[in-house]
């Protein structure tokens, strides 16, 4: 496979295990279960990357597992916001380099605070997006950890 998008180049930099997953996306199905089943993960295994803002921060990132619900209040929090709010979905591109449903937390091309659900660094094997839909990215939830340099916070809820 020679699809090689930002974050799978960070991930050989570092010299880290990873696979490549290619699956038929629809611009209606974006979400994190149908994605899941796509590439036959469970659905808490599948971590998706949301974009948003910080009243004092400015532009964060949050990675949770697909199974969950970002907690605005626990992310405000851990980043240093009285509150944040997600971007709008016109905007995500220009602040990332990525489209909506193919934002990976890998790569993006300023470097965003970035937090990601603690739970990852228990995990064998999470999924992310590759940076693009319709390509995801498989490796150890303690790569994912390192790699991203996230903040390791507990900041959703089911």
């Amino acid at each position: 496979m020679s699809i090689k998008t930002n974050a799978c180049r960070i991930l050989d930099a570092l010299n880290m295990p990873y696979t490549l997953h290619e699956y038929d996306w629809d611009e209606n199905q974006l979400d994190a279960a149908t994605v899941a089943v796509k590439v036959g993960l469970q659905t808490s295994q599948l971590f998706k990357t949301l974009v948003l803002r910080g009243d004092k921060s400015g532009v964060i990132a949050a990675c949770i597992p697909g199974n969950q619900e970002l907690n605005l209040k626990s992310l405000a929090s851990a980043s240093g916001n009285k509150k944040v709010e997600m971007v709008s979905v016109k905007e995500i591109q220009s602040l990332t380099g990525y489209i909506r449903g193919g934002v990976s937390p890998l790569g993006m091309k300023k470097k965003h605070p970035f937090y990601l659900h603690s739970s990852v660094k228990s995990m064998e094997l999470v999924s992310i997006s590759g940076g693009r839909r319709g390509l995801q990215i498989f490796l150890r939830g303690a790569d994912l950890a390192a790699a991203s340099e996230g903040h390791l916070v507990d900041i959703a809820h089911s």
